[in-house]
């Protein structure tokens, strides 16, 4: 039944090509895990060695920002907060503090790291556990990935959000050869770094195979009729239906975390209730989606009844 709902969907070619593209994201992202880890490691080493005010550990160990300012920091978190903004690319963009625990500045990378990511990354503890838009802003604000021409990354910025932002989870084919040459002009930036030339060629086929003849197989395979079909091709056509499904899970997930508040939040205020609205009905009115997500259409549920209270 979940390959049935999921093959109908795939019918839907802007919606096709929405799922395609946002498999090139996580494709991205996987690559570009040890690349991050490895600058920031780095990058945190050097700030280390270079200035010896930040080998001192935080006074209190009490050092927290309150909502999203950091005013009331201890002598070496303080310091810290003054070379992360040198080190920031753009001075006058909002720094999310929350995203932080500053007493870890001093022995974790990763906190550092977060200060240049959008919110909601507060409870992330490695780069494995980010989407493809908190490593992309990491590389866009800070200065320590000074070796990547910055455009092409905002460019892959400014597609991904417009492809996690389509209210209709759907693009068109000219939107598409846009965000392809995006894609291109960025991974020519990390030419010599393996992991992103494989992720390029899965990239290239991903944006030119036809996921719905993917998952239209399997119903050949369900048919009575099976002559000539090898059962390893029929394992092979159970996998990529079942790829195809969980890569539009972690999207939608993606997107969900997105619109709903942060568990840390002080108020629960949701981000685009249009949008959410909207991504509620597509999620309810397909069978398998609405079962996968009902947990997170409970808590809907359960935050719009409190806007009404309200």
């Amino acid at each position: 039944m979940v390959l049935e709902d999921l093959a109908v969907r795939l019918n839907d070619r802007e919606y096709k090509n929405w799922l395609k593209a946002g498999r090139c994201l996580l494709i991205l992202k996987e690559a570009l895990h040890p690349f991050i880890t490895r600058h920031m490691r780095a990058f945190h080493g050097d700030l280390l060695h270079r200035n010896s005010r930040l080998r001192k550990p935080c006074d209190t160990s009490a050092c927290l920002p309150r909502g999203n300012k950091l005013t009331s920091a201890c002598r070496s978190c303080s310091e810290w907060q003054t070379e992360i903004l040198r080190h920031h690319t753009h001075r006058k963009a909002t720094v999310n503090w929350d995203n932080c625990f500053p007493p870890h500045w001093r022995t974790d990378h990763w906190e550092l790291a977060k200060a240049y990511m959008p919110r909601g990354q507060g409870k992330v503890k490695s780069a494995d556990q980010c989407d493809a838009s908190a490593l992309l802003n990491l590389i866009n604000f800070c200065d320590c990935f000074g070796s990547v021409d910055h455009k092409f990354v905002r460019e892959v910025i400014h597609h991904r959000n417009e492809l996690m932002h389509s209210c209709e989870l759907g693009v068109k084919d000219d939107w598409m050869r846009h965000y392809e040459a995006a894609l291109r002009n960025l991974l020519l930036q990390f030419r010599n770094v393996p992991q992103m030339a494989a992720a390029g060629r899965q990239i290239e086929e991903m944006l030119t195979v036809d996921l719905s003849i993917w998952v239209s197989g399997l119903d050949r395979v369900d048919s009575s009729d099976l002559n000539g079909i090898e059962s390893d091709t029929v394992s092979q056509w159970e996998i990529s239906a079942d790829s195809i499904s969980q890569w539009e899970a972690e999207l939608l997930k993606e997107r969900l975390q997105e619109l709903l508040p942060a568990e840390d939040e002080d108020e629960a205020k949701i981000q685009d209730s249009e949008q959410l609205k909207k991504l509620t009905g597509f999620l309810k009115a397909n069978r398998d989606l609405c079962e996968r997500f009902s947990a997170e259409l409970h808590t809907l549920n359960s935050l719009k009844d409190g806007e009404d209270r309200s």
